[in-house]
């Protein structure tokens, strides 16, 4: 490719509306255009970068197995009616209707249609197992699209859904998947971990997701200092305690607090530690109000809050009316100690140890020293409620926790047999009798992929894009200010030589001066540039600089080759 006939359109400015680096150089490259709020245009540069994440993808796809299919983006309501989905999936299905008023939605997933398509395609187990993907677009009608194609509605996706007779047998298929999915990250050049996650709204029994790591990262990653245990804080279990509780040596009194209302408010005002405290919410369950409890330095973890019996699967606080009509005071002053007897109180395991403690005194404008479990407060029950922190043991036994930031890239599931289940997908077993089949489900955000690699690999010159998916690995730049017949046909050789070898090669031959080519090279990342001159012809040397290097070197045509191998 040469650039001269290439459209390349780079900025200097920096957008903005882009608040990540990844907007901004996707933006200043020219790599996306933003046609609407969370949908965007690719240029030609930026489908380069796509297209070789997606044919890694692919081929490692291949490779696990799997087989390639291309599913409909538009789904009919009476499918996602069969699993109950419609109005479970909230704002993000986009709903639209046909010139018949028929229902349909834009595909988020395709769960429903790849289901639907197995029930009617499998009839034995001994089509089993299978597993078919695809790559394709998706639209989440997300609240608010940010951060350019890190989070945006429309994103190219590659789903995919393996079918089987057993759980033994999808389990195989799960480490099939999670091992296929490390190489294609390894491939891709980019430093991630795999880490135990929640399966949220797919659902399921296991998952496991795939992050980039990366300080900009919306996800906070929980890992041990001595294994290879990790996992997403919202699943990361917080280890109880191991000394018990001591016994208690200090009355229940009622303190004035008439300010202060959080945490931080009174213990300063009391000269306590706030973990010293016990911070009580209340929130809605399946039957009235429930009350959870942690240590005043700690926070609840809704995600494992929501899957307390006591509540209907989601973790929402009780307003304020509610809690003074049941409570008879304001968030704020709210406490275990002398709650109304109906109220489930559910403590955390790092909060059930502690001993004259200080709560909220279920009053306006006061709190309790002294407090005591048993004695002055009742636990219902004791659970894991609350987020680990840096610091704690790992769960493992093996090391601390420590806490990094990721990029969510991919996820895997076992859904076990939610799916077909709910859509009648069966076979006949040996016995010649009907068997439920068991699903798993294997997602890479191919689209999100190239934004945190951004997020991963730039400086203050522009990208730094791993060799495997830099829109070219090698630019070819030409210096020519006298116009000499003799360095545009090195140049030239060069390039036919580059792209004989296999190596993928662009050619800078717009004619610009040194610092502006130069620029332009290092702002859209590719990782190797070799430079053609008057002065390095007469010594027979090219120019070559790694995207990385600080200083370039003099190279014979032979040792360019050589260091690009």
């Amino acid at each position: 490719m040469r650039l001269s006939r290439f459209h390349l359109s780079t900025v200097k400015e920096v957008p903005a509306d882009a608040e990540i680096v990844s907007h901004q150089l996707m933006l200043r490259t020219g790599m996306v255009r933003k046609l609407a709020a969370g949908i965007y245009t690719w240029s030609p540069l930026g489908l380069r970068v796509l297209r070789k994440v997606e044919a890694i993808v692919r081929e490692e796809m291949n490779r696990a197995g799997a087989m390639e299919v291309l599913m409909p983006s538009i789904q009919p309501r009476e499918l996602w009616e069969e699993t109950e989905r419609w109005q479970r999936f909230g704002g993000q299905l986009l709903k639209i209707k046909d010139r018949k008023e028929q229902e349909f939605c834009y595909g988020p997933t395709h769960e429903e249609v790849i289901t639907d398509f197995a029930r009617q395609e499998l009839k034995s187990y001994k089509q089993l197992p299978l597993n078919f993907y695809q790559i394709q677009t998706k639209f989440r009608d997300e609240i608010r699209p940010r951060f350019g194609v890190m989070r945006a509605r429309e994103f190219l996706m590659k789903d995919a859904y393996s079918f089987h007779l057993t759980q033994d047998c999808l389990a195989h298929e799960y480490a099939n998947m999670y091992a296929a999915y490390t190489r294609i990250f390894t491939r891709l050049g980019l430093g991630f971990r795999a880490v135990q996650a929640d399966s949220g709204a797919i659902g399921g029994d296991a998952s496991h997701e795939f992050h980039v790591l990366a300080d900009s990262g919306e996800d906070a990653i929980a890992f041990s200092t001595g294994s290879e245990y990790a996992a997403n804080i919202e699943l990361a279990e917080a280890v109880a305690p191991g000394q018990q509780r001591p016994p208690a040596q200090s009355p229940l009194t009622r303190v004035d607090t008439p300010r202060q209302k959080t945490i931080e408010e009174v213990s300063s005002f009391l000269n306590v530690q706030p973990a010293e405290c016990v911070k009580t919410l209340i929130v809605r369950g399946r039957d009235g109000l429930v009350a959870l409890c942690v240590r005043g330095d700690h926070e609840i973890n809704e995600v494992k809050a929501q899957k307390l019996a006591e509540l209907p699967g989601e973790s929402e606080l009780a307003s304020e009316a509610e809690i003074e009509a049941v409570v008879g005071c304001k968030p704020g002053f709210i406490g275990p100690a002398g709650l109304p007897a109906g109220i489930p109180v559910i403590v955390d395991r790092a909060a059930a140890v502690l001993a004259d403690f200080v709560c909220g005194g279920n009053q306006n404008g006061s709190h309790y020293t002294g407090a005591n479990w048993g004695r002055d407060a009742v636990i219902s029950r004791i659970e894991d409620l609350r987020k680990v922190v840096v610091g704690d043991p790992s769960p493992d036994g093996q090391g601390e926790i420590r806490i990094a930031r990721g990029i969510e890239v991919g996820h895997v599931f076992q859904l076990g047999q939610k799916y077909a289940e709910a859509m009648g997908a069966t076979v006949l077993d040996e016995a010649g009798q009907k068997r439920v089949m068991y699903m798993g489900c294997y997602g890479i955000g191919v689209s999100r992929i190239v934004a945190a690699a951004i997020e991963q690999n730039f400086d203050a010159a522009g990208v730094i894009w791993p060799d495997a998916i830099a829109p070219w690995r090698v630019a070819v730049c030409v210096i020519n200010p006298k116009h000499d017949p003799a360095i545009t046909a090195a140049a030239d050789a060069l390039y036919a030589d580059l792209c004989a070898a296999g190596i993928d090669a662009v050619l800078d031959d717009r004619g610009l001066r040194a610092g502006q080519m130069f620029a332009d090279i290092e702002l859209i990342g590719i990782p190797h540039r070799v430079v053609v001159s008057e002065r390095g012809l007469a010594a027979g040397t090219f120019e070559y600089r790694q995207r990385r290097a600080s200083e370039a070197e003099a190279l014979s045509r032979d040792q360019v080759f050589e260091r690009l191998r």
